[in-house]
């Protein structure tokens, strides 16, 4: 093998290597952007079930007030 063959097979070992770094950190950057974007998600599902927690809470107590006054008016009619 001469010189030259060698030498061209080195540059496209070289070139390979370069693309495979490119591509390595081209998939690092995509982790790191959907790492990202699941935490947001895990927030906003937090924030949602609380919501929800709360709701549940404030729907318990117009049912309880409601049934109250269901009472009282039942006992308005005695």
């Amino acid at each position: 093998m001469s010189k030259t063959e060698e030498m061209e097979e080195f540059q496209m070992l070289e070139e390979r290597v370069d693309s495979l770094i490119r591509f390595a950190d081209a998939f690092k950057r995509e982790k790191e952007s959907l790492v990202e974007k699941i935490q947001i998600q895990e927030e906003r599902i937090a924030d949602l079930s609380s919501e929800l927690e709360s709701m549940k809470a404030n729907r318990d107590k117009a049912k309880q007030k409601i049934l109250s006054l269901l009472e009282k008016i039942e006992q308005l009619e005695i």
